[in-house]
């Protein structure tokens, strides 16, 4: 069904923005030193991050990393980041398990078939909490994304910040724009896959069955069952 394709593209994009939302936030290049003045001359170009830096030596192409030395000497700002960061992270675990749960593709909590109805509002119900969960994943891991474009561009342009301190924007923003995108429409093809089931017509096991034979029962019993004529005397008496 076309339902069910929705949901399986859902759940393959949003994996795939939540796996590049755990990279981008490993990754050391979320600021990258600027060149800017002719008088700077930098040796060597600094890479940060929200858990570690970085210096790459622009001739020999040498990386050297280490990571942060203390968590609580780093500024408010870089530590409510990680939070929601993290935060991003295990709202997609949930939001995985309670899709994968839901998806008309999967048995986890029976057949899902015509018969048992009761089953097929309960796995929707789930896929939908699920694709919201990722929606909500990827606003939440845009908010340190955007958070740290604003503060680079601001210091960028501040002319009370020191040349050598002014940073650009790292691949890694860009990436995370990307990826936060990619679980944002992953989320909505889930909910658009996961419709509330509807009930069929007459003997169709749900409510709409039984509501729509009883209201065509009640409306004159169909064209099957015509009403008896009445007798050839009381017929002309009516007329009299």
């Amino acid at each position: 069904m076309a339902t069910t394709g929705l949901q399986v593209l859902g759940v393959l994009l949003a994996v795939t923005g939540w796996v590049g939302q755990a990279l981008v936030t490993a990754a050391p290049f979320w600021r990258v030193s600027a060149f800017v003045g002719g008088e700077l001359v930098v040796a060597e170009a600094q890479w940060e991050g929200l858990w570690m830096s970085c210096l790459v030596r622009p001739g020999s192409g040498h990386t050297q990393c280490k990571s942060f030395d203390s968590g609580l000497a780093l500024p408010a700002g870089t530590q409510a980041r990680r939070v929601l960061a993290l935060l991003a992270l295990l709202l997609g675990v949930l939001a995985l398990g309670l899709s994968v749960l839901g998806m008309k593709c999967t048995r986890c909590l029976g057949d899902g078939g015509d018969v048992d109805i009761g089953v097929r509002e309960t796995k929707a119900r789930l896929a939908r909490v699920g694709g919201a969960l990722f929606a909500a994943a990827a606003v939440v891991f845009l908010v340190p994304v955007c958070w740290t474009a604003y503060a680079v561009v601001r210091d960028f342009y501040d002319p009370a910040v020191a040349p050598p301190l002014k940073r650009e924007l790292g691949p890694a923003l860009y990436l995370g724009w990307g990826v936060a995108l990619l679980t944002l429409v992953g989320g909505a093809l889930i909910n658009a896959g996961s419709a509330p089931p509807t009930g069929g017509g007459v003997g169709g096991g749900g409510r709409g069955g039984t509501s729509g034979g009883v209201a065509a029962a009640a409306y004159g019993g169909g064209k099957g069952n015509p009403q008896p004529t009445p007798p050839e005397g009381k017929k002309e008496k009516a007329y009299v």
